[in-house]
């Protein structure tokens, strides 16, 4: 399949080490130092790009949590023609620390992820001047991305935006009795700068 050169360059974008070094500096209150690792994985090629995300506190690096496969791909639909397409992973504690050593991701394959249904973005583009984009993701509208974690309903509102430099994270959990934000960017994105290219 030929992928169109704005889903190319949403896969080189998404991919790569990040972190919010100057906002945690900035507004230390509100937002913890974090590394972000997004790395090309070889799953789904036949119509998508697909990634694995992990990220730590920078104090705790071999701690490193919220494992999840992120796979991008083309849509019918003109008004957002790409899409993420979020799963989890069965067992998240058998690849955690791949987003710095990338050799645990080499036996990874499909059987291993969970496919959550109402965790999938809309992507949109605009362009910023010759090949270069400003990418925005947003939840499909009625839908709810909830899966099951050691026992417990959790409930995410997924988002963000990206170009070349930067990646701004939405997320945030939700308490799904209340609908309020319990954790992530309360308070705004977490505003990464993109370190390393993969």
């Amino acid at each position: 399949m030929n992928f169109s050169p704005q889903l190319i360059a949403l896969g080189e974008y998404l991919a790569g080490e990040f972190d919010n070094r100057e906002q945690a500096i900035g507004e230390p209150i509100w937002y913890v130092h974090l590394r972000l690792w997004q790395r090309p994985v070889n799953l789904f090629a036949e119509d998508s790009i697909t990634l694995f995300a992990e990220q730590a506190n920078i104090i705790k690096l071999d701690q490193p949590y919220r494992q999840r496969i992120m796979r991008l791909r083309q849509r019918s639909d003109s008004h957002a023609p790409l899409e993420v397409q979020y799963y989890m992973l069965k067992n998240p504690e058998a690849l955690r620390g791949a987003g710095d050593n990338s050799a645990l991701l080499n036996t990874l394959s499909p059987n291993q992820l969970d496919l959550l249904p109402g965790c999938i973005l809309a992507v949109t583009h605009e362009t910023l001047g010759g090949d270069r984009y400003k990418f925005t993701a947003t939840p499909l509208p009625e839908t709810r991305c909830t899966f099951t974690y050691l026992g417990n309903t959790i409930q995410v509102s997924l988002g963000f935006e990206a170009t070349a430099a930067e990646f701004h994270s939405y997320d945030k959990g939700i308490n799904p009795a209340t609908g309020q934000a319990t954790w992530g960017a309360i308070m705004g994105p977490y505003r990464y700068t993109k370190r390393n290219q993969y």
